[in-house]
């Protein structure tokens, strides 16, 4: 390409926003993480909603400033930092309040927003079905809701008449209505109609819960922090094409896909989407009815980034949200993913970590989804679980209930089959829901 055609070339892509990162470390309230290492994270997410960092913010407190969360000398360094560091959004670790930002955003006089709304953002990018965007949008306006009066400039303005002046329409004048009044109006009819959608695509999704346990199929939910591996590690197991990236929040809506195991037990496999600090609760609520996918697991597979520098504290929040869930009694096997980044990944090692972390662990497999390796010890593992929640027998099923040998052999598992003159003799277990259907057969 010539110098003369360069020069008249222009770019157009659209330039990225600057972020500034403020976090406070308030004493006795940060829990296990780290201010640092929850700034590294919340860097991480400013970077998958498309923003650029410039740098970081951070001041310890006793307890929160009621006005501007931060102390007013640190609000005027923040605002200082902008001739030297320009930026155009600043974002903090925590969830403001209304009042708070609004305060912020008049003394650094820029767009202020917190860790909440970048979430919700980074949510709605990613939602690629109907009832994630649903989902997304309710949370978005549950969210917006009480911090409309920030939201907007004009929002005192009388949308009727103001006393006897000129210019206003018969049947207008009065106090009229302000326009955060009908916003706030507006806003509460879209949230009415959009839990009514909810409730139609809850409707369905029961339905098809309701088919999936009736054909006797066990399911396995993979649950895990953002990150971890998840939708790499189903893509491995199912031969699926899930959209695996190494951002946060890279898959938003849950995927089921039918898994094979080696013994030739079939099982539904679902990615659900990545949990993290501090979730906000209106994402939790709106996306109750995707969660209730895990309360319908026969074992959940908790896949943990072994090598992340937090893993101890990205163990608490899965097992903190799975009892939020109430599922933390459910059988988790915790699958210890990307061991291909560990210097000498033997078992000896892997507990000797394990051990150090002080990690709470009952059953677990170590594996690199990315590399596959350990995938034939995760699938012994899971058919070992759910060969423990099923119904063992000894039938002898003639042949005129030769049905009941072909669901066996589609949804059972078989330690042994032997035909004879009167019929076929199985040895195994099958599903509790179907246990009933082979007691008349049972030997004795």
């Amino acid at each position: 390409m010539s110098n003369t055609v360069r020069e008249k070339m222009h770019v157009t892509a659209k330039p990225k926003e600057r972020a500034l990162l403020v976090g406070g470390d308030v004493y006795n309230n940060r829990e296990a993480w780290h201010i640092d290492d929850s700034l590294d994270e919340l860097a991480l997410l400013a970077d998958t909603a498309g923003l650029e960092v410039v740098g970081t913010v951070s001041q310890k407190l006793d307890h929160p400033n009621p006005k501007t969360y931060i102390g007013p000398g640190k609000v005027r360094e923040v605002a200082d930092l902008r001739s030297e560091t320009p930026y155009d959004v600043v974002i903090f670790d925590e969830e403001l309040s209304p009042s708070q930002a609004r305060n912020l955003e008049e003394a650094i006089k820029v767009k202020v927003i917190d860790r909440t709304t970048l979430i919700l953002d980074i949510f709605a990018q990613h939602a690629r079905t109907r009832e994630g965007s649903l989902q997304v949008e309710l949370a978005q306006y549950d969210y917006l809701l009480p911090r409309l009066r920030r939201a907007w400039t004009h929002l005192e303005r009388q949308s009727g008449g103001g006393g006897g002046g000129s210019g206003v329409g018969v049947g207008l004048r009065g106090p009229g209505e302000t326009q955060l009044e009908s916003d706030q109006r507006i806003i509460g009819k879209r949230i009415a109609l959009l839990k009514e959608q909810l409730a139609d695509v809850h409707r369905h999704r029961e339905l098809y819960r309701q088919n999936r346990q009736e054909s006797g199929l066990p399911i396995i939910s993979v649950v895990g922090y953002t990150n971890a591996g998840k939708s790499t590690l189903l893509n491995r197991l199912a031969q699926a094409d899930v959209l695996a990236a190494d951002m946060l929040f890279a898959t938003l809506d849950p995927t089921t896909r039918k898994v094979a195991l080696p013994g030739g037990r079939a099982v539904l496999m679902t990615d659900t989407v990545g949990f993290i600090q501090r979730l906000p609760t209106a994402l939790v609520a709106a996306f109750r009815a995707t969660l209730e996918e895990i309360a319908e697991a026969d074992v959940l597979l908790h896949v943990l980034d072994l090598t992340h520098p937090n893993v101890e504290e990205q163990f608490k929040t899965v097992m903190d949200t799975l009892s939020e869930l109430k599922v933390q009694d459910k059988p988790i096997l915790t699958v210890f993913n990307k061991i291909d980044k560990i210097d000498v990944p033997s078992d000896t090692e892997i507990v000797r970590m394990i051990t150090e972390l002080g990690l709470p662990i009952d059953r677990w497999v170590a594996i690199s989804a990315q590399q596959n390796i350990g995938i034939d010890r995760l699938q012994a593992a899971i058919e070992q679980m759910l060969m423990e929640r099923m119904v063992k027998f000894e039938v002898m099923i003639p042949y005129k209930a030769n049905e009941l040998v072909a669901l066996w052999h589609e949804r059972g598992m078989i330690e042994s089959e032997e035909f004879g003159e009167e019929g076929t003799t199985l040895k195994g277990a099958v599903p509790r829901q179907f246990a009933h259907r082979y007691e008349q057969y049972r030997l004795k």
